[in-house]
């Protein structure tokens, strides 16, 4: 019997690796659609940025109440992920608490500190399911949060409750097969909170406690493994991309926008200045300005993409979403993801007749953003969905020329007058003639 558990248990765990493994390289692959970009400067800067932000979730504390619950569950995430190890170390060798033997009285103090953290992510979770079904949080229930992305966040955490409380059921039932005797059932000591669920399985048989104790096992295994699959098809994949994502984030001041490479060597081989690139070894024919499709953007951004956790704060915290218009920075940051997701699955990928701006993202929303960096700021996770909304509206400014009348207007007065304004240069600083007299 423990050969086909082993058997079963071996083919589930080759499974679901295999499946991780495919998700992995279809994510790789649709990140590495992207342009290139060099983000390998300053190690030192971006391994405390990562240390800061993904591991010590420092953006999160601006809002201290979901911090902590988020804190709970992303602790206990990892920490009770530990005694996965043993449950894989039992499933492939038939045993069962294989460490209980070599830590001893460590084994319960452990145990009763996994269960705790059990409890704070069963606890948190069910105070989320409040505030996105009950109390109806504003960020949750925007017009880009459709069927899908309000299930999924959904689904995730119930799946998580019923994960914790398969614990504690386990343990509890553990329990009481080994105050019975039963064979193979290792000591584990009393833990504190399975031990309040002792009296649900105190009158029942050992053969039925031993198949509760079982189902429960095989329950939370299944389900960690199904979890890890699932989560890279889910807005919880920054579960493992915020860690990346943070590493590589922009580390100039925000406001700081990058010159455009081609347009910024050709304005200095017409003025006569030292080019970045020697005139030979330019290409003869210069790149698209701006960005229409994913193939246009950096790659940085297309993992932005997946990283993005669907949180809302960048949307709730949009100047222009606040003020009624069609603009939200989680909703461009989702289109992106999804037209990926799309040019990746596809056999004719770019060549399917659509693109990112039109078919994902209008013009109306890029046009929308005052480039405050708003969204960058209150991204958790160091997204930045002002660099997609930027490269969009380069496109349509040089490219399409269509950018609103009023900012052609401002475009030619910079090119002729270097102001915005409908001035002669000369004219620019006669506000600061009657300063000589004072």
């Amino acid at each position: 019997m423990h050969i086909i558990q082993q058997l079963i248990f071996i083919l589930v765990l080759a499974s679901a690796t295999y499946l991780l493994f495919k998700r992995i390289q279809f994510i790789r692959k649709g990140i590495k659609l992207g342009k290139p970009l060099s983000r390998s400067d300053n190690p030192s800067a971006r391994w405390r940025s990562m240390a800061l932000v993904a591991f010590g979730q420092k953006k999160m504390f601006k809002k201290p109440l979901p911090a902590l619950l988020h804190l709970f569950v992303y602790v206990g995430f990892l920490v009770i992920n530990i005694e996965v190890l043993e449950f894989i170390i039992d499933g492939i060798a038939g045993t069962h608490r294989i460490f209980a033997p070599f830590l001893g009285g460590t084994y319960t103090i452990l145990l009763s500190f996994f269960e705790f953290l059990a409890v704070a992510v069963f606890v948190a979770c069910a105070v989320f399911l409040i505030r996105r079904n009950i109390v109806k949080v504003a960020r949750f229930h925007k017009p880009e949060m459709t069927a899908w992305p309000t299930l999924d966040a959904n689904l995730i955490l119930v799946f998580e409750i019923l994960l914790t409380s398969a614990i504690l059921l386990m343990n509890a039932s553990d329990q009481v097969l080994q105050a019975k005797g039963a064979e193979h059932y290792t000591p584990t000591g009393q833990l504190f909170f399975s031990s309040f669920l002792i009296p649900l399985f105190q009158n029942s048989e050992v053969s039925t406690l031993i198949i509760l104790e079982r189902f429960f096992w095989w329950f939370h295994i299944i389900g960690i493994l199904g979890f890890a699959v699932y989560v890279t098809y889910s807005k919880h994949l920054h579960i493992f991309m915020a860690f990346p994502n943070t590493y590589f984030a922009n580390l100039k001041p925000m406001g700081q926008i990058d010159n455009m490479y081609n347009v910024t060597n050709e304005v200095k081989l017409m003025l006569g200045l030292p080019s970045e690139t020697d005139v030979s070894e330019s290409p003869a024919e210069v790149g698209r300005f701006g960005a229409k499709d994913v193939n246009d953007l950096t790659w940085k951004s297309l993992m932005d993409s997946f990283t993005c956790t669907e949180c809302g704060r960048c949307t709730a915290e949009c100047p222009a979403n606040q003020t009624g218009k069609k603009l939200s920075p989680r909703g461009i940051m989702m289109a992106t993801r999804d037209r990926v997701e799309e040019v990746a699955k596809s056999e004719k990928g770019l060549e399917d007749g659509k693109s990112l701006l039109g078919d994902y993202i209008s013009k109306e929303e890029i046009n929308a953003c005052t480039s405050c960096n708003a969204c960058v700021e209150a991204c958790p996770v160091l997204i930045d969905p002002l660099s997609i909304i930027l490269e969009l509206r380069r496109y349509v400014s040089m490219e399409e020329s269509g950018s609103p009348a009023a900012w052609n207007a401002m475009f030619q007065n910079i090119e002729t007058n270097f102001a915005p304004w409908k001035f002669a240069p000369t004219d620019r600083f006669n506000w600061a003639d009657d300063l000589k007299e004072v």
